[in-house]
C-alpha cells in the first residue's frame, strides 16, 4: 500500500453521451442515449438527463424508449470517440510513463511514477489540472479519484462523479469501505454478491467481521483470500502501461433472425473483413479463427481454426469462418453471428495468401491469379470498401442514414442526421460551436446531401504541448484557464 494518494483514475462522463451533446448543440441539457436502434439494440451510454428517468447502460433500448420517450436515440460515431479518447490519453501520458487504459474512456495513472505526486496536495494539484486541460482540449468533463491503490482511486472517482474529484486519503480506506456494499469491491458480481448475501454478508465491514477462513470456505482459497485482502483496504495491483491484446473480435446482433443461408454466409464475410480491418488496424495477425454463432433459441456456438501460421489477409480469415460456418446447423434461425482472430502477433506468413489462393484455384480449375481476381471483382480490393450492393433494377441500393451520424449539404452545409424512414431523411444542420440549428427533410437518394466527417468538438483547443512538464514538481504554477474545480 502507497503512504500517498498517488494512483489516479479518470473516467470521461457519460462519454459517449457527452461527445454527442458536444458536438450538437441542440441536444445540450437534454436527453441523450446512444447505442443500438434496433428492436434487440442495448443501451451503450445515457445522459444524465437521460439517467433521471431510469435509463442506463446494457438495458435493452426498447426499454429505454419506454422510459424516456423523448430523449434523443442515437448510433455510436466510434471513429469521433476514439479521436476524443486519443486526445485524453495523451493529456494522462504527459503525467507518467505509466498510464493504463481501460476503455476508451477509462484509465488509471502512477503519478509517482511520473514525479508528479509526493503528498496528498500535489496529488490534488495534479488533478485538478488534468480536469482544466481536458475541458479545454475537449470540450468534455471527466472524474477523477486519487488513492494509494487502483481499487481505491475507482472508488473516489465513482463518488466523485459527474465531474468531480475526490481523494481517499490514505489510513482512512478500513473507515471508509466498512459501510459499503460488497459489489464495490473488485471480483464480486452478482453470483459472488448473492452467495455472500445468503451467508449473511452484505457490506464489505461484513467481510472483515467473517474471517479469512471463513470467506476462504465459501469462495476458495484464490477469490476468498484476495476478498479479505481487499476488504481492508489492500490493493497491491501495479499500474501496467500495456496490455497485450488476446484477441481481435467484431459481431453483430441482428433486428430478425436470419434464416436464409447464403444470407448468414454473406454476414459471416462481411464481418471476416471487419474483424481484419480492426487487425490490421492494431498491426497484428492472428493464427486462430473463431466464429460465434447465437441462435433462435438463444444457445451459442463457438467454432475455432487454428491455420498453419499468422495471417492478417481478409480472404484467408472469410475462407476460414465460412469453413467453419459449414459445421453449424442455422435452420432454426440465428440472431447473432461473430468472427474473432486469436494466438496473436506482430508479423504475418506471407505465404498464406498464396496458399488460399491456390486451394480455390484448384477447386474451381482457375489459375491462382485468375481466382484472386475473381473475388475483387466480387467483393472489391481486400483491404478497401465493399461497393454498394445492388438492387434488382441493377442500380446501387438506397443509402442509410444512421440517427446522429454527421452528413453535409451543398447549400445548408454541415449537419447530422435525426431520423430517417418511408423515403425521407430530417437533418438539423449545427456544428459544435454554432447555435442550435433548423431542421430540414430531404429524399434519402438527394444529389446534395452525403456523408461526412465528424468536427472535432473544440475548433481551438488551447495548446497543452509543454503542460506539465512547465510546472515545477511542486505544482505552484498557475491554474491553467478553462477548467472548474471541485471544492
Amino acid at each position: 500500500m502507497r503512504t500517498a494518494p498517488t494512483i489516479l483514475h479518470l473516467d470521461m462522463d457519460a462519454f459517449y453521451a457527452s461527445v454527442e451533446q458536444a458536438a450538437k448543440p441542440s441536444l445540450r441539457g437534454k436527453p441523450v442515449v446512444v447505442g443500438g436502434l434496433g428492436p434487440r439494440g442495448v443501451v451503450a451510454t445515457a445522459s444524465y438527463e437521460a439517467r433521471r428517468f431510469g435509463v442506463h447502460s446494457a438495458m435493452p433500448t426498447a426499454q429505454a424508449r419506454r422510459l424516456a420517450p423523448n430523449a434523443a436515440y442515437l448510433v455510436p460515431r466510434f471513429q469521433l470517440y476514439r479521436t476524443v479518447s486519443n486526445q485524453v490519453m495523451e493529456l494522462l501520458a504527459r503525467l507518467s510513463p505509466l498510464v493504463e487504459p481501460l476503455s476508451l474512456d477509462e484509465a488509471f495513472v502512477d503519478l509517482e511514477a511520473g514525479g508528479r505526486a509526493d503528498d496528498t496536495a500535489s496529488a490534488r494539484e495534479v488533478g485538478e489540472q488534468l480536469r482544466s486541460a481536458i475541458r479545454a482540449v475537449t470540450g468534455l468533463t471527466g472524474s477523477v479519484g486519487l488513492a494509494g491503490s487502483k481499487m481505491l482511486a475507482k472508488i473516489a472517482s465513482e463518488e466523485a462523479k459527474p465531474d468531480g474529484l475526490r481523494v481517499i486519503e490514505p489510513g482512512t480506506e478500513r473507515e471508509l469501505l466498512a459501510p459499503m456494499p460488497v459489489r464495490i469491491l473488485p471480483g464480486v458480481g452478482p453470483a459472488t454478491a448473492d452467495h455472500l448475501r445468503r451467508a449473511g454478508m452484505t457490506t464489505v465491514d461484513d467481510l472483515v467481521a467473517a474471517g479469512e477462513a471463513e470467506l476462504v470456505r465459501l469462495l476458495g482459497k484464490a477469490h476468498g483470500g484476495s476478498l479479505h485482502h481487499m476488504a481492508f483496504g489492500h490493493d497491491d495491483r501495479p499500474v501496467v502501461a500495456e496490455r497485450d491484446a488476446k484477441s481481435v473480435s467484431v459481431e453483430d446482433t441482428f433486428d430478425v433472425d436470419l434464416h436464409d443461408r447464403v444470407r448468414v454466409r454473406a454476414e459471416v464475410e462481411r464481418l471476416a473483413d471487419r474483424c481484419v480491418q480492426r487487425l490490421r488496424g492494431a498491426g497484428r495477425s492472428g493464427r486462430t479463427v473463431v466464429l460465434k454463432v447465437r441462435r433462435y433459441d438463444f444457445s451459442t456456438l463457438t467454432r475455432s481454426e487454428t491455420l498453419r501460421g499468422p495471417t492478417d489477409d481478409p480472404a484467408v480469415v472469410r475462407e476460414a469462418a465460412a469453413r467453419l460456418l459449414e459445421a453449424v446447423d442455422t435452420t432454426g434461425g440465428v440472431r447473432l453471428l461473430g468472427v474473432g482472430v486469436t494466438g496473436l502477433a506482430d508479423y504475418t506468413q506471407e505465404d498464406l495468401f498464396a496458399q488460399a489462393a491456390g486451394e480455390r484455384a484448384l477447386a474451381s480449375g482457375e489459375p491462382a491469379e485468375e481466382a484472386t481476381t475473381a473475388r475483387e471483382a466480387r467483393d472489391g480490393p481486400a483491404d478497401g470498401p465493399r461497393p454498394e450492393s445492388p438492387d434488382a433494377s441493377g442500380e446501387p441500393a438506397a443509402r442509410h442514414w444512421h440517427a446522429g451520424h454527421d452528413v453535409h449539404h451543398d447549400t445548408y452545409g454541415h449537419g447530422w442526421v435525426q431520423g430517417s424512414g418511408i423515403g425521407r431523411v430530417t437533418v438539423r444542420f449545427e456544428e459544435p460551436d454554432s447555435a442550435p440549428g433548423r431542421v430540414r427533410t430531404f429524399r434519402i437518394d438527394d444529389a446534395a446531401l452525403r456523408p461526412a466527417d465528424p468536427l472535432p468538438l473544440v475548433r481551438d483547443p488551447a495548446d497543452y504541448s509543454s503542460w506539465p512538464a512547465s510546472l515545477p514538481k511542486s505544482l505552484s504554477g498557475p491554474t491553467p484557464s478553462g477548467g472548474e474545480s471541485s471544492p
